[in-house]
């Protein structure tokens, strides 16, 4: 069969899988199959089932808005989260005998985080509540006399809430965060009966907590006595990632009781199916310095409390994933490294780790069978993300999904080329090219180069959030590159701490000598080179076209160009702080000097701009302070703005809107690298 470039509409092709869950018996494995709807211009998201070893799949919910698969312990029910009828609420969905799922929670706020008690008989979750709805949660409310006068409530709470920001009154910060208006609801955790028929008290849900500040997913105890979960524990401080400790809540009782420190941020615990032993994601208080910059790190501790051991420290990676074996002994995670997310499992009785696959793809959720088979979805150079499997003892992955395959089979995909090269720093360099669809040997191409943001994030060669973007740019002709360069996650603290308070030097110098080595291998017409990235991407792009006249055009995405600015607009001014260890008020001359918007004078390169208008994390004021300066100082300049659109939009957002970005992209790179 002869196969056909990437096209931009080839997007709405890509399936992906999130969230596997194993069933108690190991045979199986449920998981979310994500697609995106054209005529809708939205996503669907349903419950598919496959068996573990692979074979046929098959779909178990059809709303196109159910998430959260949770396997009851005796694997005859399936809960899941559903935005069906409205809010999020739990359903049931009966998994031996057939039938429909019926509805477990009607919680005004909606109901999220299911989590299954040891023996079935309840389920936790998380629901967010103000003060107010606290104290009438005892109250007995008369039953609605009709559906008229059930949907005239909603109606009446729909506008109470809506009244709440029109005038917004705002007395702290953050008052908005993502792309929404913060309210006074916080997250906390309720547990409910889960047999079908209770009537009165017995079918109501009771609530646990009543912290200020949101909790985490509920963990349960072996016993089912206490709930685990992670309490944000400096609720006042003017940041949306705030720290937070490990709690053990009495689930009789509604006792909380804090089981870690303020030496460090501590979160994600799980504790170990024995009852000996609780895991949990940490990394240090260091000041003001940014809670971005940091390694996550596996750690490891009584489950009544007590001394805490790292179990990935000298490993000196990043944790991407954390799941108990069966044995309550063994950890199985994976670690970010060098573009991938390898495999280890640890023994906490020898405190032993060992590598058990390290294969060339991310992942992106994973689950342990009884028999200690790897479940995971993960995405490579040549796939979207799928479904896999690691058997005990194998080290190469096994597909259990290939919704793609039909897909992949008309459509060319190049694969990945990997280089390492020495930066002017000396470091080592770790990076990716991508030759066009059609390449000759011998023959120049134009280039796009992409830069990630973060800035502490990772790329690989596996990048799922990239792979139709470069797939789409190699199949119009052009050598794609990309690399993680000073700063980025994956190579250790000291690589990733090595660009705080210089933002925009070190990681240019190392782009800059990745894209001499394509030059040098011949691959490269050096008049027709473009730059693009977004977030930090989008301040080096800003950064490198404000500092060299190489590149032919550029194209900034959702960019931080005024750090000034930045700390007073963006919901995560300690990104300013943390990185450059100053307030503005201190040295308002250095973070100007570190801004790109100080140098965008001197910008000669074509330049389009694109964001989002409801980007709270990088908010608009970014763009069109850019847009005005370029400008009004002689460069050639295009803004994009997109509607109702967040920081996430090329990732998530409306199918339409990714489409069209991509379009005009590649639009603006052919009009000045192939004409």
């Amino acid at each position: 069969m002869t196969k056909r470039p990437m096209q931009v509409d080839d997007l709405y092709h890509i399936i992906t899988t999130e969230d596997p869950r194993i069933s108690p018996d190991g045979q199986w494995v449920v998981y979310v199959r994500v697609t995106l709807d054209k005529d809708e211009n939205s996503y669907k998201r349903n419950l598919w089932i496959s068996p573990i070893r692979g074979g046929k799949a098959r779909q178990l919910t059809r709303s196109g808005k159910d998430s959260q698969p949770r396997w009851s312990p005796d694997g005859t029910q399936l809960a899941f989260v559903s935005g069906r009828d409205g809010k999020p609420q739990i359903y049931l969905l009966p998994m031996t005998v057939g039938g429909e799922a019926r509805p477990l929670t009607s919680m005004m706020n909606g109901a999220t985080a299911p989590a299954w008690s040891p023996n079935g008989d309840y389920i936790a979750f998380l629901s967010a509540t103000n003060e107010e709805e606290r104290k009438n949660e005892g109250i007995e409310q008369p039953p609605p006399t009709d559906k008229h006068d059930g949907k005239a409530r909603k109606e009446r709470q729909e506008e109470q809430d809506r009244k709440k920001f029109d005038p917004l009154v705002v007395t702290k910060i953050p008052y908005r965060v993502g792309t929404s208006y913060l309210s006074d609801r916080h997250e906390q955790i309720y547990i409910i009966r889960t047999t079908e028929g209770l009537t009165g008290d017995d079918a109501k849900p009771r609530r646990l907590t009543n912290l200020a500040g949101n909790h985490e997913p509920p963990q349960w105890s072996h016993d089912g006595k206490f709930i685990y979960t992670a309490h944000q524990t400096d609720i006042t401080l003017d940041e949306p990632f705030r720290n937070s400790a490990i709690y053990r809540i009495n689930v009789r009782t509604g006792e909380e009781t804090r089981l870690t420190d303020d030496t460090h941020t501590a979160f994600a615990p799980k504790p170990s199916p024995n009852g000996e032993w609780l895991a949990f994601t940490r990394f240090p208080i260091e000041g003001r310095k940014s809670l971005f910059q940091s390694i996550d790190r596996i750690a490891i501790m009584s489950i009544d409390g007590g001394d805490v051991l790292d179990v990935n420290l000298e490993l000196d990676r990043s944790s991407a994933s954390v799941n108990w074996a069966s044995d309550g002994n063994t950890l199985i995670f994976s670690l970010n490294s060098e573009g991938n997310t390898p495999i280890y499992k640890a023994n906490i009785a020898t405190g032993t780790v060992e590598l058990l696959s390290a294969g060339i793809f991310k992942i992106a959720g994973a689950d342990v069978s009884p028999s200690g088979d790897v479940v995971f979805c993960a995405s490579t150079d040549v796939c979207p993300i799928e479904l896999m499997i690691l058997p005990v003892g194998e080290f190469s992955p096994i597909p259990i999904t290939t919704f793609n395959s039909e897909w992949l089979d008309k459509v060319t995909i190049q694969p990945t080329h990997e280089i390492r090269y020495s930066s002017p720093s000396g470091l080592e360099i770790h990076g990716w090219y991508l030759l066009p669809v059609g390449y000759e040997d011998g023959k120049q191409y134009p280039l796009i180069v992409n830069i990630h943001g973060g800035p502490h994030i990772m790329w690989g060669a596996g990048e799922a959030s990239m792979f139709h973007e470069w797939q789409y740019q190699a199949a119009n002709g052009y050598v794609v590159f990309s690399c993680n360069p000073r700063g980025a996650d994956g190579y250790g603290e000291a690589f990733q701490k090595s660009i705080i308070r210089n933002w925009g030097q070190p990681a240019f110098e190392d782009v800059m000598a990745g894209v001499d080595v394509l030059i040098q291998k011949g691959l490269i017409d050096t008049k027709r080179m473009a730059v693009t990235g977004g977030s930090y991407g989008g301040y080096m792009t800003a950064w490198v076209i404000s500092h060299t006249d190489r590149f032919a055009c550029a194209a900034s995405q959702r960019g931080v160009y005024n750090l000034i600015s930045f700390y007073g607009t963006s919901d995560v001014p300690s990104l300013i702080t943390g990185e450059f260890d100053v307030d503005p008020w201190e040295d308002p001359t250095f973070l100007w000097e570190h801004s790109p918007l100080a140098h965008a004078h001197k910008i000669k390169t074509p330049l389009l701009i694109i964001h989002a208008e409801n980007d709270f994390r990088v908010p608009i004021e970014q763009g069109e302070q850019l847009f005005a300066f370029v400008r009004r100082s002689g460069g050639v300049t295009k803004l994009l703005r997109y509607p109702r659109e967040g920081h996430e939009m090329s990732r998530s957002g409306e199918p339409e809107h990714r489409v069209h970005h991509l379009k005009e992209m590649m639009t603006w790179f052919d009009t000045y690298c192939k004409s």
